[in-house]
């Protein structure tokens, strides 16, 4: 385990990371809810950063560039919001030096693919959680990685891509005001209350989709090849939704351990609501499982009940063309027979063929052969 460094220097964070800071600022939008853009380049990695301050409770400033985060560590009155988009090694190794962040944290930042989890360290908390949303149209699952440095006056997020909307994470932080005076739980509980409201909304986009596949199954022209189709993505997408959501449950169980002091007594109801959320997603997913492979049984049942339908009448009807074949055959002997050369024995047989054939109709129809 690593302790906390001292800060460096006023600038330190903006000079090692390359030097040249760039503001932009978002025309036409409001500026409490859309934050500047700094744009810190360090040869030969290149990455945007968002930042925000907060002090005593209210929002002091925003878009800041990042070399002015070293002014404002001092203050223990400070939150600092540091966001940072598909950052390189160099630029991670900065924040490494500047907030005393573990290495072994810092290589699961850089690394894809980590499962949903939280590490404990001596000076800061690391998590990675997935943000999700369905394309209905395909029903093809996209997921987006999130790492988060959880430390006593800093949140850190490290996003990989833009999957996660992180105007929206604002737009959730400015809508809750009165929670800021928390400081980095605050900033926290929005966050996680985003991914998990989005984790939601693909179980619902799920559900629905689900739901549309069972009106599929008893359709009079029989969709088995789409169904069956449809099924496997939507199998695929509630699997990979499953590895997502069910280990969040430990990241929230964790954080809301005493011992762990991220999270103060007036927000203890606020995350427990969000760990009730992800209990409902994990059981919704669940179900949500069982029910596409009770549809993938169900259709390859509702499948054979129709072939032997289809086996029936077939034989069936191949039944009642064998009695006038039996009949022209039997009369189409080069023997004498009563009729033989005469009308009535072509009457006669002509009756026999369309009794038959009616008298078996009629039983096969009985039976539900027809």
């Amino acid at each position: 385990m690593e302790s906390a460094q001292s800060a460096p220097p006023t600038g330190a964070i903006g000079s090692q990371l390359g030097g040249a800071v760039h503001e932009q600022t978002f025309h036409g939008s409001d500026p409490r809810t859309v934050a500047e853009k700094a744009i810190c380049t360090s040869s030969p990695t290149r990455c945007q950063a968002r930042t925000r301050l907060y002090q005593d409770g209210r929002l002091l400033d925003e878009g800041f560039p990042v070399d002015r985060i070293s002014d404002h560590l001092g203050s223990h009155k400070t939150t600092i919001w540091l966001d940072l988009r598909d950052p390189g090694h160099d630029d991670l190794l900065v924040l490494q030096n500047e907030f005393g962040l573990h290495p072994v944290a810092i290589e699961d930042a850089l690394f894809d693919r980590e499962r949903p989890k939280i590490d404990r360290y001596q000076t800061h908390l690391f998590m990675t959680v997935y943000a999700a949303r369905l394309d209905s149209e395909t029903g093809v699952l996209a997921t987006s990685e999130l790492s988060v440095f959880i430390l006593p006056r800093a949140l850190i997020t490290i996003r990989k891509d833009d999957g996660l909307d992180i105007g929206k994470v604002v737009e959730r932080w400015d809508s809750s005001p009165d929670l800021a005076r928390h400081g980095v739980g605050f900033l926290l509980y929005g966050l996680l209350d985003f991914v998990v409201d989005g984790h939601f909304e693909a179980v619902q986009s799920l559900d629905d989709a689900v739901e549309e596949l069972e009106d599929h199954l008893f359709d009079d022209k029989p969709k088995n090849v789409s169904v069956h189709r449809r099924s496997f993505e939507l199998r695929k997408s509630l699997v990979l939704l499953r590895r997502i959501v069910l280990p969040m449950r430990e990241v929230l169980n964790t954080l809301m351990r005493r011992d762990i002091h991220s999270i103060d007594g007036e927000l203890m109801p606020y995350f427990q609501d969000v760990y009730d959320h992800v209990l409902r997603a994990t059981e919704w997913t669940e179900s949500l499982r069982d029910l596409v492979t009770t549809i993938l049984e169900t259709n390859l049942t509702i499948q054979g009940n129709r072939m032997n339908v289809i086996t029936k009448k077939v034989t069936s009807w191949a039944a009642i063309i064998a009695v006038p074949t039996f009949i022209t055959g039997f009369y189409g002997m080069n023997v004498p027979y009563p009729g033989f050369s005469d009308r009535t024995g072509f009457i006669v047989s002509i009756g026999l063929m369309l009794g038959v054939g009616g008298l078996l109709y009629w039983v096969f129809r009985r039976n539900d052969w027809l």
